[in-house]
């Protein structure tokens, strides 16, 4: 009995090793699963950690490609104050004006045509870098202009510099982005357009007190900051990896990837893709026609994408957003603000609801989807347009007029925030395929900046002709086509990837009529599949019977 109990208590090995065989089984299934599950909890652990790595730098990568962006807002914002000091220092008249704000928008579609051979010759990172450079010469110029000749030099080199940097932002961002989230990240840009808007706005009214000659310089010289930062993103963002594809840098292109995806699975999903719109894939190698002679006499299916991506791009600027930014200060002393201080702080009411609204469109438009947005946009700003139009001829200049000018405008600048101000950018980065993408994706953006250096440099002269009310009920009149223009012509482009959308544009009918999901038919057909299978699993058991 105490040889046992020594046994049983003081030798812990002899003690199990006297167990039945099926107990110390059941111990190590105990222990199996333990293991199992800790192994388990590390793998979701080190997926969340890679998920949470991936999204940061996805977002990093935005971000800092977005800064061009920044200096177009921060233009567009600061000219509209500084013109002001521009006209009382250098004495230049109306015309001069008008030019001077306008032909920044015309000389930028130079820089959006060749940023798109650019950018497939030396790559969208670099092609960025030499958009900060030339803005960055035409801002110094600018700042120490003694005249208005030396003034439109420094300014038709910071147009060429956007024109660069507007064009080749929006496309860089779609190629990196994973589906999820890139009608998000790419209207980024359009977001650092709003942000520069708004610093442009303060700008003017923090340096408003300064003399003539001094304030409107330091004004367009604050704007050169921005590009600074850009140098300092170079070292941060990789190369787009879909431009590594068409280089045959195949192994560049996967390491990018997996950077920006979090699924190995899809990374290989995701670059066979991209070889296959490239026409660098094994098992579709032929020639393509030159990109401009394919642009000139496309296939229907790429002139429906034109037809979107050109059309939308000029409803975003012909429905007068730059008109309103631009000559806010026009806009709210005819309303019947009085004082160069009161106008200017008007003006920064219209930057924080133009950049606060583009907030809000980030978060919707990979929920509610691309569409839905824009018809809000398109009738909200339609509706506001009309408001401005008739405060300003029937109201008079009481302080109610002044009232409704103001929340007119700053209606107007919401409304195009939440639709079509971003979503233009980002339906003209994904709709084109791969091998017409960045060209395609230029020649939206001249559109746009044609149509935004027009509106611009007519909007005093038309108005004088017509009032400044009858200029805005045209606008409103436009906007109301814009509505015609989405339910016909843009197909919704939501939880789709880049290949997936060029399909969408190979029959009309699919997305006009039914506009079925790309991801449900798959669904299908592995349905499909899977029924076959079980159906001849279920023969097999038959014919064994």
């Amino acid at each position: 009995m105490g040889l046992v109990g020594v046994q049983e208590n003081g030798n812990v090995e002899m003690g199990l090793s006297s167990l039945p065989l099926g107990s110390k089984n059941k111990y190590r299934r105990m222990n199996s699963e333990l293991r199992e599950d800790n192994d388990d909890a590390s793998h979701k652990q080190r997926q969340e950690d890679r998920s949470n790595g991936t999204r940061k730098y996805v977002l990093a990568c935005a971000v800092f490609a977005s800064l061009n962006s920044v200096l177009l807002g921060y233009d567009v914002g600061v000219m509209s104050g500084a013109i002001i000091f521009i006209q009382e220092d250098l004495k230049i008249t109306e015309v001069q004006e008008e030019v001077l704000v306008g032909i920044l928008s015309i000389v930028s579609l130079f820089g959006s045509l060749a940023a798109g051979r650019t950018s497939d010759a030396i790559g969208r990172k670099w092609t960025m870098a030499l958009a900060a450079v030339i803005f960055q010469i035409g801002a110094v110029i600018m700042t120490l202009s003694p005249s208005f000749k030396v003034l439109m030099i420094g300014r038709l080199l910071a147009g060429i510099g956007i024109g660069f940097g507007v064009m080749i932002a929006p496309v860089y961002i779609a190629e990196i982005s994973p589906t999820i989230a890139r009608g998000s990240l790419t209207s980024f840009p359009e977001v650092f357009i709003n942000f520069g808007i708004l610093l442009g706005y303060v700008s003017n009214y923090a340096f408003s007190g300064l003399p003539a000659h001094i304030s409107w310089r330091i004004m367009l010289a604050v704007g050169i900051l921005p590009s600074v930062f850009i140098g300092f993103a170079l070292f941060v963002i990789p190369e787009s990896p879909r431009w590594l594809v068409i280089q045959n840098r195949v192994e560049e292109a996967r390491s990018v990837l997996q950077k920006t995806n979090d699924n190995e699975k899809e990374v290989e999903e995701r670059l066979a893709e991209i070889q296959l719109a490239a026409g660098t894939a094994d098992v579709e190698n032929h020639e393509e026609k030159a990109v401009w002679r394919e642009l000139l006499s496309p296939s229907p299916s790429v002139c429906r994408m034109l037809v979107t991506g050109f059309g939308i791009q000029c409803f975003q600027q012909i429905t007068g957003i730059d008109a309103t930014v631009y000559y806010s200060p026009e806009i709210f002393k005819d309303a019947g603000v009085e004082g160069n201080t009161n106008l200017l702080a008007a003006t920064v009411a219209v930057g924080v609801t133009k950049t606060a609204f583009i907030l809000v469109a980030i978060f919707l438009i990979d929920k509610l989807g691309r569409k839905p947005l824009l018809y809000v946009s398109t009738i909200g700003m339609t509706i506001c347009l009309f408001s401005l139009g008739l405060s300003l001829s029937l109201l008079g200049q009481g302080q109610f007029g002044i009232a409704l000018s103001i929340l007119s405008v700053c209606g107007n600048v919401a409304f195009f925030s939440v639709g079509i101000g971003p979503i233009c950018w980002v339906l003209t980065s994904e709709i084109f395929p791969l091998r017409l993408r960045s060209q395609a994706a230029a020649l939206g953006a001249v559109g746009n900046r044609v149509c935004s250096g027009l509106v611009a440099m007519s909007f005093l002269s038309v108005s004088h002709a017509i009032s400044v009310a009858g200029v805005f009920f045209i606008f409103s009149a436009v906007s109301a086509l814009a509505v015609l223009f989405v339910y016909t012509c843009v197909p919704e482009t939501k939880g789709k990837s880049l290949e997936q959308i060029e399909l969408l544009f190979n029959d009309k009918h699919e997305w006009q009529v039914s506009e079925v999901e790309m991801g449900d038919a798959e669904n299908l057909v592995q349905k499909e599949q899977g029924s076959e299978v079980e159906m001849g699993d279920a023969e097999n058991l038959v014919q064994k019977e």
